[in-house]
């Protein structure tokens, strides 16, 4: 009985339905390995900028097959490089919106060189009063023209005009176009 059953068990193993399921096994395996290289080398793209360090990881998660991956996910960069970009861009608009002064009544957004609100029209900053450009408070001479702030204006020096003679007033009524003579 025994001589029998090892007698069925190999002639299974040489038959021609596991020589079919050998090469199916086979080909599964083969395509599971090259998915996943094919896995790593789309991750290292997404995740790595340079090319070399790219096929590098390709590499390295293809020769010890099944392997490779495994090693390769514990080296990869955690972050992809598409969400390094999407952050540094947000840090850069929080950047510019802290960077841009509001305005102490309506809250809107006032560029450091505004001198008034847009929006409500607060004053927000004193001009100088030669070059005009906005000052800092905290500042006791313009850094633009070296003015000392809250000094008077600069005098021209330019001919006055002789004033002109007035006509002597009367306080006869002028005569308009819609009277009619009488």
């Amino acid at each position: 009985m025994t001589a029998s059953f090892f007698g069925g068990v190999h002639g299974f193993f040489h038959s021609t339905t596991w020589s079919v399921i050998e090469t199916v096994a086979v080909i599964f395996v083969v395509v599971l390995w090259i998915a996943t290289v094919f896995w790593v080398n789309k991750d290292a793209r997404r995740r790595i900028a340079s090319q070399p360090l790219v096929w590098l990881g390709t590499l390295l998660g293809a020769l010890p097959p099944f392997l490779g991956p495994l090693v390769y996910m514990l080296f990869r960069p955690p972050e992809y490089l598409e969400d390094v970009h999407e952050r540094r861009l947000e840090i850069q608009a929080i950047e510019r919106r802290l960077a841009a002064r509001q305005c102490p009544v309506c809250n809107a957004e006032a560029e450091p060189e505004f001198l008034v609100c847009p929006v409500c029209a607060t004053k927000l900053r004193q001009a100088c009063v030669k070059c005009k450009r906005p000052l800092e408070p905290s500042w006791k001479v313009c850094p633009y023209c070296e003015t000392q702030v809250g000094a008077e204006p600069p005098v021209e020096l330019r001919p006055k005009r002789p004033a002109r003679p007035r006509a002597p007033r009367t306080t006869e009524p002028r005569a308009t176009e819609t009277q009619s003579p009488s």
